[in-house]
């Protein structure tokens, strides 16, 4: 087998294994998050940091949710890895934010965390403060799920079925999940612009 095609249907198995009760958890979690005027505040790193910008603008723009990353303001996060150190950016970015027992961290990681192995361990702190705030935590991660899978109140585990490519599908299904959610009958709020334009092309 090509790896194009072992790629492909090993997406399927993961499509397959997918916790569909988490995912629809995770939706109820936000559209409380709405009705009470809470804030989003989604956290990543590398890839994830990426995702979390893209789906910042997807939460606000489609699901009304007042959304926000740290890794979207570059002059802020570099100042407080310079100043404060790495472990404690995100922490810190989620004082300053005045994250309260309203809001809601979203952790997009392969990893989640681990602070013995010192990986990621800006999420670690970032998740410790959220639990010391009280505010709701949920995630979608990899592998064994790190921290983020220990401490979140709801957490999508992306299902390991080649050690081999862990990353790639890990963060490939957090983009498919994130746009299952922002386009999800609860959540959905404004029209998606392709689904509102008439298709010009004749039968």
């Amino acid at each position: 087998m090509g790896y194009v095609a072992q790629y492909i249907q090993e997406a399927t198995e993961i499509l397959d294994l997918l916790d569909q009760p988490a995912i629809e958890r995770i939706a109820d979690l936000l559209l409380e998050l709405r009705e009470k005027s809470g804030r989003l505040f989604l956290l990543g790193v590398g890839g994830g940091a990426s995702h979390a910008s893209h789906a910042v603008c997807d939460f606000r723009k489609i699901a009304l949710i007042e959304a926000y990353a740290p890794s979207d303001n570059v002059s802020e996060l570099t100042a407080r890895v310079n100043d404060d150190g790495w472990d404690t950016c995100y922490a810190n970015w989620l004082r300053g934010s005045r994250l309260n027992k309203n809001d809601l961290v979203f952790v997009l990681s392969v990893g989640g965390g681990d602070a013995k192995k010192n990986i990621s361990t800006n999420l670690v702190r970032a998740l410790d403060y959220a639990r010391e705030m009280r505010a709701v935590i949920c995630g979608i991660v990899g592998r064994d799920g790190g921290y983020t899978a220990q401490v979140a109140d709801v957490c999508v585990l992306v299902p390991v079925v080649n050690s081999s490519t862990i990353t790639p599908h890990t963060e490939s299904f957090q983009a498919m999940i994130w746009h299952l959610l922002v386009s999800h009958p609860k959540l959905r709020a404004a029209e998606m612009k392709w689904e509102s334009v008439q298709s010009s092309a004749k039968a």
